[in-house]
């Protein structure tokens, strides 16, 4: 097989609102300039193929492929009719062989990587598929994955020696492939369709359909729903057209988290805030509403040198929380790693925290929406105590606290009630689950907290001080 230390484009999806400083990470950590796609929740980098273990390594993207081919400006036809030739054409024209290649050494790292069983994908903005329906389950052995590849690769003297068009030689590589592919099995793929745009004359499940169909021709692969080898998508932005093959088959999202609850935070969006605040050597961190852990346990895998604390009123959290941990720790040991983290968990009332005053540098943490958790009438009560605690647990003139939540209108009266103890800095808009939230950057005023009318609290607020926290738990 010829090396693989070439140069490709690959694909990354990230948190909506986090395209930049996911191409910050990859800028910092493989030295590649990334660019963000018109689709929002996008980047595109090029990394030779010897880096593309350090890309599955990035805190910052939740599912990867490699780019066959992108088109900028994508002429569609007028009907549904000409679309469909139209995709025929082009499935036999695109340059299948290197994205292949990448495809195959992402196979063998992922089997270095060890054994994982393979689950369903469930992508919430998937909007059409090829394949043929199956119940089956799919295979956890990758060496499935591994189907005579060998069939697929391409001396490069028989490239160059071809006087066909390109879409010629294309066709030449397609049909040495079948030659060489006689008797063995044939892959099998499906073809994910992601659309954006009003100016189409079809939607993503004619386009998944009508591709798909082109690339089985093509390949003589089979299409199969569940139990694929190979995903090609085909990415859909108004003129922008992208093709490009998955090399991942849930998202890394879910790299440390075993203990879920009702509403744990995506850890590649956890990650995001973190790198928001800037951590810096022997920063105390806390997250105060720490659920399942996500935050701090992305915070402790990357700024070792800080020290993160985090709880939560509820037990039952605080348990999932504690058990996360363990699973790091355990993994990170049977690495070979150090055990211990330098993070501690602790069962609090978020409005009356175990600390001494000035302590904190950052206050990091999801608050919630008043959906799923607790209320939004409850929210009314609760934000502007958590605001007041957190002021005064935080360094004056120099801490920082990074906040998600959905209810904005709640938020932003609260932080109007404590303007002498806190100052907005931006806002990133993210989109959690299908809703518009944003992630506000505050920063904490240099006045010394128990000096403003901001600190004092009322008498109703010392009813309901120690309970409030409670409620929105349900």
């Amino acid at each position: 097989m010829q090396e693989l230390d070439q140069t490709v484009t690959i694909g990354a999806t990230v948190p909506t609102g986090f395209e930049h400083t996911a191409a910050e990470e990859v800028q910092e950590k493989l030295e590649a300039t990334a660019r963000v796609s018109k689709n929002r929740g996008r980047i595109y980098f090029d990394i030779t193929t010897d880096k593309l273990f350090k890309v599955h390594q990035l805190k910052s993207l939740d599912n990867l492929f490699v780019v066959v081919k992108d088109y900028d400006d994508y002429q569609f036809k007028t009907t549904k009719e000409e679309v469909q030739l139209d995709w025929q054409e082009l499935a036999t024209k695109l340059p299948w062989t290197n994205a292949l290649e990448v495809w195959k050494l992402n196979n063998s790292i992922k089997k270095k990587k060890g054994r994982r069983k393979r689950t369903n994908p469930t992508k919430s903005d998937q909007c059409g598929n090829f394949s043929t329906k199956s119940t089956d389950t799919v295979p956890s052995d990758p060496e499935e994955l591994l189907v005579d590849l060998e069939a697929l690769e391409v001396k490069e003297n028989q490239r160059d020696v071809s006087s066909q068009p390109e879409d010629d030689s294309e066709e030449e590589k397609h049909s040495e492939i079948q030659d060489q592919e006689s008797g063995v099995t044939p892959l099998k793929f499906r073809v994910t369709c992601n659309r954006a745009g009003d100016k189409h004359c079809f939607t993503s499940n004619d386009a998944a359909r009508d591709f798909g169909g082109a690339v089985q021709e093509f390949f003589q692969w089979k299409a199969d729903m569940t139990k694929f080898d190979v995903e090609v998508l085909l990415n859909i932005h108004n003129n922008e057209v992208v093709v490009g093959i998955a090399l991942t088959v849930e998202s890394l999202h879910r790299r440390n988290i075993t203990h879920f609850g009702p509403t744990t935070l995506r850890s590649t969006l956890a990650y995001g805030m973190l790198r928001l605040c800037k951590p810096q050597v022997s920063d105390v961190i806390v997250d105060p509403m720490c659920g399942t852990g996500a935050i701090p346990l992305e915070g402790v895998m990357e700024w070792q040198n800080s020290f993160f604390l985090a709880g939560d009123n509820n037990g039952t959290a605080v348990s999932r929380s504690v058990n996360n941990i363990k699973h790091i720790v355990k993994r990170t040991h049977d690495e070979g790693s150090p055990s211990g983290l330098p993070l501690d968990i602790v069962q609090w009332d978020l409005c009356n925290l175990p600390m001494r005053s000035s302590s904190v540098d950052i206050i990091i943490t999801d608050m919630p929406f008043g959906k799923r958790m607790g209320s939004k009438k409850k929210n009314w009560e609760l934000y502007p105590l958590c605001l007041r605690e957190m002021a005064r647990v935080c360094k004056p003139g120099t801490g920082k606290a990074v906040l998600l939540t959905q209810d904005k209108k709640c938020f932003l009266k609260a932080l109007l009630q404590m303007e002498g103890l806190w100052r907005k800095s931006h806002t990133v808009w993210v989109n959690v689950g299908g809703l518009h939230a944003g992630v506000f950057v505050l920063k904490r005023t240099a006045v010394v907290f128990g000096t403003t009318s901001e600190d004092g609290v009322c008498s109703r607020c010392v009813c309901v001080h120690c309970c409030v926290c409670a409620l929105w738990m349900g």
